[in-house]
């Protein structure tokens, strides 16, 4: 591959390799994310790494570098996604593809999610190698495509294809996670290390149809009316389960007697629903990691004006728990309901069973010496990553791209909005942790 483009990477200027990267327009889909793979690649290679591409469609390009070790400790492994999603009907301040440099940020789609966490981690490698640092095993980077559409081109394909790459490793660091969460006062850095599974559920309501200018009452469309307003009025049952308990420890420990006390109650089950109400849109995060999930995203029903449809579908996107079953979750949703509804699990996507917290303790330490003031805790992601499919090959996954962000810098409000935005300080912090990490892997 032609590194005739390619140029000298600045490890302590991240926020260049940012900018360079966000003029990739990489949005999926379609995601076109060759180019952008291309350059990284001929940085890496310049840099005297060990790099290859694989892919199943030329344009959806994956990436493997490796900074070779001295093969007394497993690998790790570090990886992330060059692929984004839409700007389409959102308004921005500085073009959204142009990497602008304003007010100490670095603006563009991917500044957050996830181009700026990929320069952190290729300025932290390329820093470790032009120290001549050796670590104890391989450092390996994987830069994938695809995540925002499903993976299929992307981690999925790698993992199913190229599994043997990650032979002997334990663990990986990824997205999600050592962002900076104003909470009372005080400066928490969630590290994610576990995330929720990710379901889609079809319902089908059936009833009578006829004529559009006859009544029916109680039809398909009432029906569909009654559930969605079942859904907006009432939650699936609350589970506390393990990676959440330890994450709300972790925080009401650290928070004066009160709002402890408070932050405590959502984990008794008899409180947890009336804690979250009096909490209003803060216990949202909390919300969503102490009940699986269920929204409402497709309808699908008439073809004709003039006829009243005696079948409609709605598609849910659900999402599970880490640890509980699948088979749960179904009489969840079948209870809410009613039974009078057909449900019908279009897919489904496992995540990881068990959380390995050997790592916790050195990366928490690190942000602890970054930021005299931060707190780090373990954290359970309402979404879904990359994890899942790493996990199948028994890799732990925590998110650690530190950010350190002053509380006009929304972390989960920025991601897949309008202007999205990363500080400067940011990059640099989360470079010099990773470095850091890089360093004192020696598990």
């Amino acid at each position: 591959m032609s590194n005739s483009n390619s140029v000298l990477l600045d490890y302590s200027k991240p926020e260049v390799l940012l900018q360079n990267l966000i003029r990739y327009n990489t949005t999926n889909p379609p995601g076109n994310e060759a180019e952008c793979i291309k350059y990284i690649y001929n940085l890496l290679k310049d840099a005297g790494l060990e790099v290859q591409i694989l892919y199943e469609k030329p344009e959806r390009l994956n990436l493997i570098a490796r900074l070779k070790g001295q093969g007394i400790k497993p690998p790790l492994l570090m990886y992330g996604h060059v692929d984004v999603v839409t700007t389409e009907h959102q308004d921005w301040d500085y073009p959204p593809f142009e990497g602008v440099l304003a007010d100490d940020c670095v603006w563009g789609r991917g500044a957050l999610d996830m181009k700026g966490a990929l320069s952190m981690m290729i300025c932290g490698i390329f820093r470790a190698k032009e120290e001549n640092y050796v670590p104890m095993g391989d450092v390996i980077l994987c830069l994938v495509s695809d995540e925002e559409d499903g993976g299929a081109y992307g981690a999925k394909y790698i993992v199913e294809n190229h599994g043997d790459i990650f032979n002997h490793v334990k663990y990986a660091i990824g997205e999600i996670g050592g962002f900076t969460m104003m909470v009372g006062g005080k400066r928490f850095y969630p590290i994610m290390v576990s995330e929720k599974q990710r379901c889609e559920v079809k319902a089908v309501i059936k009833g009578q149809g006829g004529h559009g200018s006859l009544p029916i009452k109680d039809g398909t469309m009432a029906r569909l009316g009654e559930i969605l307003n079942t859904f907006n009025k009432k939650r699936l049952p609350v589970h506390i389960t393990p990676p959440v308990k330890m994450m709300i420890e972790a925080l009401a420990s650290n928070m004066s007697f009160i709002p402890g006390l408070g932050m405590k109650a959502l984990l008794n089950p008899a409180f947890t629903d009336r804690v979250l109400d009096l909490m209003g849109p803060k216990g949202r995060v909390f919300d969503a990691v102490l009940h699986n999930t269920a929204n409402a995203t497709i309808i699908q029903g008439g073809k004709k004006i003039n006829v009243i449809p005696s079948e409609v579908e709605v598609n849910f996107d659900v999402r599970i728990l880490p640890g509980l079953k699948l088979e749960g979750l179904i009489e969840e949703l079948q209870l809410l309901i009613g039974q009078d509804v057909r449900l019908q699990v279009l897919s489904y996507e496992k995540g990881p069973d068990t959380i390995d917290m050997g790592i916790f303790d050195i990366l928490a330490q690190i942000i602890k010496e970054e930021d005299k003031e931060g707190i780090p805790i373990p954290f359970v992601v309402s979404g879904v990553t990359d994890a899942r499919f790493f996990s199948t090959l028994g890799i732990q996954t925590y998110g650690f791209t530190p950010m350190i962000l002053s509380e006009n810098i929304d972390f989960s409000k920025l991601i897949h909005g309008a202007n999205e935005r990363i500080p400067v300080k940011a990059l640099k912090f989360g470079t010099d942790s990773i470095y850091k990490f890089i360093k004192r892997f020696t598990i």
